[in-house]
């Protein structure tokens, strides 16, 4: 493979594969595709397109426009895709579905549709471990356990993750699967709760926390999300399923507590809010299968944290001009205001 189609590309994971793929691999061209909705900037590719500018390729689309994607395809002679694109926020899905089913279940499909009219080499999925649903202490989700989604997002993205796999029964489309953990890391848009705790830190405004804090998650570096898929998308076996994450779960109070500490901040920001309908108490992945590839994370959850933090504080260009925005405070007060505990 060397022409690869990056859809989501301007977001936060994907602009981090992008930029570590074209550092990684000099004779690659990569194509971006991203729709850029509010969370897609191409701001988060402003060095990409200075540092890459003969192998990397911008363009504005919609992965649900078909004859769009059939162009890219055809002009830029695509011989792998790799999909992060996606609506990804639980709680704008709890607002509204729809924007979701359609990228994320009919997007996919426009896309398998392509790579297997094209007969590209590989077709990247990129998917989460909230498919799986809450998982009860003392187990960890394996690639071949039941799918249980408990929101819109995660019903979405189930619903991507099966399409990939009948294509790849059905029509031989050689398609791959991650199922990530929690991402942390630069570039992130600041609803997410890491980079929301840290901005409001900083600014020492409240953090909203659900209920009482104690639902356990899998906190990653971002980079070592990317390396995993590249492995995947070079070493892993067609129509294949692979878990990435560190193994190691944390309570989003302790995260809160740990951002406030790195920042010289008050425990008394923690603000508890009520908690959000069908949310997850744990979430926790078996990597088993993609270490067996010679895949390991390279950060610990203090490590990556504190990476994350010292990015938001050295880059408020970023992310200052997104959080004064009326679209980010109008979901901002529709999804706190009122909720405090």
């Amino acid at each position: 493979m060397r022409n690869l189609l990056i859809t989501g590309g301007a977001g936060f994971i994907g602009s981090n594969f992008v930029r570590y793929m074209l550092e990684k691999y000099p004779d690659y061209r990569l194509v971006v595709y991203d729709k850029l909705t509010y969370a897609g900037n191409l701001d988060n590719l402003k060095d990409v397109a200075q540092r890459f500018a003969g192998r990397y390729t911008f363009i504005q689309g919609d992965i649900a426009d078909a004859a769009k994607v059939d162009e890219v395809m055809r002009e830029h002679e695509i011989d792998a895709i790799v999909n992060f694109a996606a609506e990804t926020h639980v709680d704008r899905s709890l607002m509204g579905a729809g924007s979701f089913i359609q990228t994320d279940v009919y997007g996919t499909y426009v896309l398998l549709e392509a790579a297997k009219k094209y007969g590209v080499e590989r077709y990247h999925q990129i998917s989460t471990d909230e498919v799986y649903g809450e998982i009860p202490e003392g187990y960890s989700s394996v690639e071949t356990d039941p799918l249980h989604t408990r929101s819109p997002y995660s019903a979405s993205k189930a619903g991507g993750d099966l399409m990939c796999i009948a294509y790849f029964t059905s029509f031989g489309v050689p398609v791959t699967i991650t199922r990530g953990s929690n991402n942390i890391g630069p570039y992130q848009y600041p609803e997410k709760v890491v980079p929301l705790f840290i901005t409001n830190a900083i600014d020492d405004i409240p953090l909203p926390l659900y209920g009482d804090g104690r639902q356990m998650r899998d906190y990653q570096y971002v980079l070592d999300h990317c390396e995993g898929i590249d492995v995947v998308l070079h070493r892993g076996q067609p129509g294949e399923i692979y878990n990435v994450g560190t193994g190691v779960e944390t309570q989003n109070i302790v995260m809160a507590r740990r951002i406030l500490d790195l920042l010289g901040k008050p425990y008394s920001l923690i603000q508890p809010v009520k908690d959000r309908p069908g949310h997850d108490r744990r979430y926790s992945l078996n990597c088993d299968k993609l270490k067996a590839l010679g895949w390991e994370s390279r950060h610990t959850f203090e490590q990556a944290l504190e990476k994350t933090v010292r990015w938001y504080v050295e880059n408020e260009w970023w992310w200052r001009p997104i959080k004064s925005g009326a679209h980010f405070e109008e979901y901002y007060t529709r999804q706190y205001q009122g909720r405090e505990i």
